[in-house]
């Protein structure tokens, strides 16, 4: 009996260092069309489906070539009915396994390009039929153009499959994955989100971690929970624990239900508030759309905890507004509301900035995307510089007195809790 091993918790046999192509020519086909589509970097993805004889529950298995950390690698995720697994290999033994499970436990592969479909079915007594059927598309590229590169940070138009098993959970897609038209804004949010980290990541002292630890303040319904979680675990590759923290007990049940029933590890959703929250470690902090001060607390707690990035898309400024003057000649331009409101909003956020800036943060403000729910689009991005800069931190102190001065603020509630409850200060 071949020796067992144990890939995304399905028990399949372990290949030969060296495999021997298949003897059947329609096998040996099918192979020459993997490896030709690999290296011409035409593969999309290969579904294997139809299972037979493999570990119950098991529906399908995903297989999609991926860069790694510089690295080429097939990614194998094994769908089951209420959870996914996800394993990389290297290309040589991502093939090798691909022929096992062809015949040993699935009896269909269809292998997607951007020019062809080809299905390679088996029949029960194990004679195989190879089908070829061309892809048209309005849009599809030209089969003369170079392939598209495969690294994540490059490829993709879209960073979170809509294929992926949290986006029906949560009511983002139908269960035949199909997008739900009315969550089309936050599909759209979601995939922006992941792509904001994913830079972000790349320019941190994180880039070649290979554990995190995420916190998502206020997470409400969590779908940029879950987006991050399963960007991080099924498309990184990272041991990574992400933590949504909700204040609402009807949102930390339904999180805590979909997190069940998908069978994720690694993610958890727990009631809490920021303003209550006792810093722990973590690398990074998300808090999105948390109320006035709750966004100073949240950005407190990240600097608390040395998080290398903090990410905020602040809602409401109502602390600086009663306390703001409105200097000649500006008297005239914040005599009107909503003028007044967009400077208490500019002025807060660049304060934050600010005071991350001193506490050793590069830091940028950005227009995000249109949220639902808000017409709040403006995001925070904090990340921990490798080396500290105290020249760079000294002026954004006298940059903060400064402004300070100028529009009459007496009190902010972030430089508040660092003098109250100082953050180790960036070694010089």
């Amino acid at each position: 009996m071949p020796a067992q091993r144990t890939i995304g918790g399905v028990n399949t046999p372990a290949p030969p260092e060296a495999p021997e192509a298949p003897a059947d020519p329609t096998l040996q086909r099918f192979r020459a069309l993997l490896q030709d589509s690999l290296a011409q970097g035409r593969w999309l993805r290969l579904v294997l489906a139809k299972p037979h004889g493999a570990e119950a529950g098991l529906q399908r298995v995903v297989v999609r070539p991926l860069q790694l950390r510089g690295q080429a690698q097939l990614s194998f995720v094994y769908s089951h009915s209420t959870r996914d697994t996800t394993k990389n290999l290297p290309v040589p033994q991502g093939l090798a396994l691909v022929d096992e499970l062809i015949g040993g436990s699935f009896r269909n592969a269809h292998l997607f390009t951007p020019q062809e479909e080809t299905q390679l079915s088996l029949s029960k007594r194990g004679k195989p039929h190879l089908s070829v059927h061309a892809v048209v598309k309005a849009d599809a590229p030209d089969p003369a153009s170079p392939a598209a590169p495969l690294a994540h940070d490059r490829q993709k138009q879209r960073w979170i499959d809509i294929d992926r098993p949290f986006l029906s959970a949560l009511g983002i897609t139908t269960p035949q994955h199909q997008l739900v038209p009315a969550m089309a804004r936050k599909w759209k949010q979601i995939n922006k989100f992941v792509e904001v980290l994913a830079h972000a990541l790349a320019s941190s002292p994180l880039a070649h971690s290979q554990q995190l630890r995420v916190v998502d303040f206020g997470a409400g319904k969590a779908y940029l929970t879950f987006a991050v979680h399963d960007w991080l675990r099924h498309t990184q590759g990272l041991q990574a624990e992400v933590v949504g923290v909700e204040l609402r007990p009807d949102l930390v049940q339904q999180g805590q239900q979909t997190v069940a029933e998908l069978g994720l590890q690694g993610m958890h959703v727990v009631q809490g508030d920021v303003r209550e929250w006792t810093a722990g470690p973590m690398n990074v902090m998300i808090a999105l759309h948390a109320c006035d001060t709750a966004t100073d607390h949240a950005i407190h707690l990240g600097l608390k905890a040395g998080a290398e990035i903090i990410l905020c898309s602040p809602c409401c400024h109502k602390q600086l507004r009663p306390q703001l003057l409105s200097p000649h000649p500006l008297r005239s331009v914040f005599q009107h509301g909503i003028h007044a409101e967009q400077q208490a909003e500019m002025l807060t956020d660049s304060l934050r900035a600010l005071l991350l800036e001193a506490q050793g943060y590069d830091t940028q403000v950005f227009e995000f995307v249109t949220l639902e729910h808000t017409r709040k689009n403006k995001m925070i991005l904090a990340v921990k510089r490798s080396a500290p800069r105290p020249a760079a931190a000294d002026a954004a102190r006298v940059q903060v007195d400064e402004l300070k001065r100028f529009f009459g603020v007496r009190e902010q509630a972030l430089q508040r809790l660092l003098q109250t409850d100082p953050v180790e200060a960036p070694a010089s």
